[in-house]
């Protein structure tokens, strides 16, 4: 998650009849840009309110887990100082925990030091030696950390980093960026909820998605082909997915757009947490669809890390995740889907 800028604008946008029912809050957020389309019928705030909102949430996020923003919660907690942990950073971290356990450590956002070493963190080093890897290895790992922030509280509500760790080591850096944008866009969603929105598409980066477009049709969203130096959203499409109404998280991780060649060797931003080395397989994208945008984005970067055969058998075994798995055969690229994975150009 990058440095936050935010310049927003609400465009109206038409209504299959005409009407301009739908606007789409759109600006710069997290390194990129943003965009959430929502129909304004049955809303009980101004489309200037939803806007300001919007924003609200997108700033406390940042101020609270972006590791670029250096007087965020998570950059100071990462320095070593004592934090009072707000409600996102105690959320975050306990799903983040769930997703750690269930994953068998493939998903890991207590490997900051790893994605540091390997530059792809908030830190340029590249290229650690064997040795440097095994060092870091052991100052890494949420097996290391307590189950919740709460267990390791203060009795006034401060979080001490040495608090955290269930013995002795190294304190903590904790990097939250492959679950973020998935969680901050299911922020903005049940945000807009409360406001009645029924209608929306929320763009952070990862999507989530629910009732209808402007057209009245169930909204669709363009898998990106994974093709190095792809990095413009939308520009080549491998296939549009098509959602059946329902609230959706739809997100997508690649070794294309996040990687660096070194002496004819590509090294991803996929690192494997248990091995410390970047994870070397034929996946080279894995779009995941589940109820919510979070649990999308961290089952995405779980597959990642593990390859081909065990993502596939991993969203076969979960009636809840639909997924398209594009990944390499030789000199072809080649894709494979889960049976609910509706699309459409592929």
């Amino acid at each position: 998650m990058k440095k936050i800028l935010l310049i927003a604008a609400v465009i109206f946008l038409a209504s299959c009849s005409g009407s301009p029912r739908y606007i789409a809050v759109t600006g710069y957020a997290q390194g990129g840009t943003y965009s959430v389309k929502i129909n304004m019928k049955g809303v009980s705030a101004s489309p200037e309110e939803l806007r300001e909102g919007i924003d609200s949430i997108l700033t406390l996020v940042d101020t609270t887990l972006s590791g670029y923003n250096k007087l965020s919660v998570l950059s100071r907690f990462n320095a070593g100082e004592t934090i009072r942990p707000n409600g996102i950073f105690t959320e975050i971290y306990s799903l983040s925990r769930k997703w750690y356990e269930a994953s068998g450590g493939a998903f890991d956002v207590a490997a900051g030091p790893l994605f540091d070493a390997w530059g792809f963190g908030f830190k340029n080093d590249r290229l650690p030696s064997d040795e440097a890897v095994k060092e870091i290895l052991s100052s890494c790992g949420m097996g290391r950390l307590k189950p919740s922030v709460e267990d390791a509280l203060s009795p006034d509500g401060t979080l001490a980093p040495k608090d955290l760790l269930v013995g002795e080591g190294a304190l903590p850096v904790l990097n939250f960026n492959a679950i973020a944008q998935g969680y901050t866009a299911d922020l903005v969603a049940g945000w807009l909820r409360t406001k009645g929105v029924k209608d929306m598409l929320v763009d952070i980066g990862e999507i989530f998605c629910d009732g209808l477009n402007p057209s009245g049709k169930p909204w669709s969203v363009g898998v990106d082909r994974p093709v190095d130096g792809n990095d413009t959203p939308g520009k080549d499409i491998e296939g549009i997915w098509m959602s059946d109404g329902g609230p959706r998280g739809v997100v997508t991780s690649g070794n294309y757009r996040k990687f660096y060649v070194v002496d004819g060797v590509k090294y991803s931003h996929s690192i494997d947490p248990r091995s410390g080395y970047p994870a070397r397989n034929t996946l080279l994208s894995a779009t995941v669809v589940a109820p919510d945008a979070t649990t999308a984005d961290a089952v995405a970067t779980w597959c990642m890390v593990i390859g081909l055969e065990k993502s596939k058998e991993l969203i076969s075994s979960k009636a809840e995740l639909e997924s398209l798995l594009i990944y390499s055969e030789g000199e072809q690229m080649k894709e494979w889907a889960s049976e609910g994975f509706l699309t459409s150009g592929l």
